[in-house]
């Protein structure tokens, strides 16, 4: 096939949604023990502050403010961290389904 235009952007598509398949089962397995550690922690997190009722106008912008930071502070491909933040960005997605789905549950 030729290097067009088009296959390029088809290819960077077929990447981005498929990508994960072509990773090695290490890495794979890395990510969904991160995002099910996420959302294991963030849904005991959430369950304790609904129970308590006390800190949420603490709490809440501190969480925001910390998944920000891991969006922002994205290290190179290259570098020696960029694992660790993977892991990171992976416990963040975790946490967000779990603070959306307790959002659900509670019909808000």
């Amino acid at each position: 096939m030729q290097n067009t235009k088009f296959s390029k952007i088809n290819d960077q598509f077929n990447n981005l949604l498929f990508g994960f398949l072509s990773s090695s089962w290490k890495s794979k397995s890395i990510n969904i023990l991160s995002i099910l550690t996420g959302y294991f922690l963030f849904a005991n997190f959430i369950t304790k502050f609904i129970s308590e009722g006390k800190n949420e106008l603490i709490m809440v912008p501190i969480i925001i403010l910390v998944i920000e930071l891991i969006i922002r502070i994205r290290p190179s491909k290259k570098s020696n961290i960029f694992i660790v933040w993977s892991i990171v960005d992976k416990v963040r997605i975790g946490a967000t389904y779990a603070v959306i789905l307790e959002a659900f549950k509670l019909g808000s």
